[in-house]
């Protein structure tokens, strides 16, 4: 028996996927099939009592997942030099030599704008 409802996410690619939902008790019983579906679509989302409880990806889908969430060290040491660079222009050096010549009620005003600027 097929769960009908579907789950939308976004994949390694940021591409939005429409999931097959699969019960519990269909996976346990045709896990092979459950398997290859999951593998050719990238995923299936395993229910019980037709709520979402568990995801089953494929080995690429995981292995993209796990490379984009962990920073290789080139481009840490690149983002490192570029925040390093940046810091080091006069307007950097200007805003940190204020911030740091400011009273604590100057401080506490700019505190307080910068929070009103994101929460917009």
């Amino acid at each position: 028996m097929r769960n009908r409802a579907n789950v939308v996410f976004r994949n390694s690619r940021g591409e939005f996927v429409d999931a097959p939902a699969v019960a519990a008790t269909r996976l346990k019983s045709e896990c092979g099939t459950v398997l290859d579906e999951a593998v050719r679509g990238g995923a299936v989302v395993i229910t019980r009592h037709a709520t979402p409880k568990a995801v089953l990806i494929s080995f690429e889908e995981f292995q993209a997942l796990v490379r984009d969430r962990v920073p290789d060290l080139k481009n840490l040491d690149a983002e490192y030099d570029g925040l390093l660079a940046r810091m080091q222009k006069p307007a950097a050096r200007h805003g940190m030599s204020a911030a740091f010549d400011a009273t604590p009620a100057q401080l506490g005003r700019a505190a307080v704008k910068a929070a009103g600027r994101k929460r917009r």
